[in-house]
């Protein structure tokens, strides 16, 4: 009996172990994904869209994943210091979301060259530091087709956050999209130097209102244009997410991004050791951008117009930034029949033609 007994506890000991052992391995392979964002999350606007996907990707991966976020970030030395905490906390992929971020990513990554770096919106890549961004200018050159068919003053109003090539284009492809339609349309920016800052977006729609726009979108995080758009009674394209509760009137649609298919597809890459660095740009073909559903205002055949040209984007066969294309002093930049390359994009430093004013040095 006592050699039954003794036979009974080493299995259990034995048991126990190994039931340790397997709880171990589990903790162990736990991939810790941390996110570094610019402005608080809210629920509505860059930010927003950033966490919902880190929220797909817990959905997606479950039990395999572990995420942390960090709000409110400002680019520069902070950044550097969150990212660097980030990584000697443990997280051993970590997503920095905003452009400013790009250098502080690089300069940590040095530091910590087991680990992985996401970096949205740049052009820098590194052993162990990858680039992603959604081709946010197809959405903006739908987006322009509604706005040339729904204004009455033939003035589009613009607030843009800094002039960088991706603000740039999506300037230029709001302005083709528009004038596709309407060849009198004119496009006013104002730029705020900020990417979130409520009273800088209200003041600078509120100006464009003043002179003359009656639609105004915007490159900025907050929902104050849309807000602003609602109070003046003019129309609004909502930028990032989905923002008709702020302005159940005035928003026209939004041009809204999705990332939760790429941070799982990136993560689950960590988690079988066949990450590698990339520059990722994915737009309407892979899901990443989309139009928030249009307000009923506007016309059936011009919802059919843009539906036509979403599928055409998709497929491959319409490309917003085609000839002929015009700059600004009316030179041809963009033959007919042609088309800008990724590089060219990536690279936009001008106005197309429509576009007022100029782009701040």
């Amino acid at each position: 009996m006592m050699l039954a007994k003794k036979h009974i506890f080493s299995v259990c000991i034995l048991a126990a172990c190994v039931l340790g052992l397997v709880l171990s391995a589990s903790a162990a392979e736990k991939l810790k994904v941390g996110f570094v964002y610019i402005s608080p999350i809210g629920d509505a606007g860059w930010t927003y869209q950033h966490n919902q996907g880190r929220l797909a990707l817990e959905k997606n991966l479950g039990d395999k994943v572990e995420t942390k976020y960090i709000e409110k970030v400002p680019e520069g030395p902070e950044a550097e210091r969150v990212i660097r905490n980030l990584a000697k906390s443990g997280y051993d992929l970590i997503f920095t979301t905003s452009f400013g971020y790009m250098n502080p990513t690089l300069k940590v990554a040095k530091m910590f060259p087991k680990k992985y770096f996401e970096h949205c919106t740049g052009y820098k890549t590194a052993k162990n530091v990858g680039t992603y961004m959604c081709r946010y200018y197809q959405g903006r050159y739908l987006a322009g087709i509604i706005a040339g068919k729904m204004t009455k003053s033939n003035t589009l109003g613009y607030v843009a956050a800094f002039p960088i090539p991706e603000v740039i284009r999506g300037i230029n492809a709001y302005t083709l999209g528009a004038r596709s339609v309407n060849p009198a349309i004119k496009v006013k920016v104002i730029w705020v130097n900020s990417w979130f800052d409520p009273g800088k977006e209200r003041e600078a729609s509120e100006a464009l209102i003043a002179q003359g726009a009656d639609v105004i979108t915007h490159h900025t995080d907050s929902t104050a244009p849309v807000l602003t758009a609602e109070e003046k009674g003019v129309y609004a394209i909502a930028y990032h997410s989905d923002m008709s509760k702020y302005g159940p009137k005035a928003q026209l649609t939004a041009v809204t991004h999705n990332y939760g298919k790429f941070y799982t597809k990136v993560a689950q890459s960590v988690l079988d050791h066949t990450w590698k660095p990339e520059a990722v740009w994915s737009g309407i073909k892979e899901g990443s951008i989309k139009l928030a559903p249009i307000n009923p205002v506007v016309p059936k055949d011009v919802v059919a117009l843009v539906e036509k040209t979403t599928k055409g984007i998709a497929d491959g066969t319409f490309k917003p930034f085609h000839g002929p294309i015009k700059n600004q002093s009316g030179k041809l930049i963009v033959a007919a029949g042609k088309s800008l390359t990724d590089k060219d994009l990536l690279g936009m430093n001008y106005y197309v033609e429509g576009v007022q004013g100029s782009i701040p040095k």
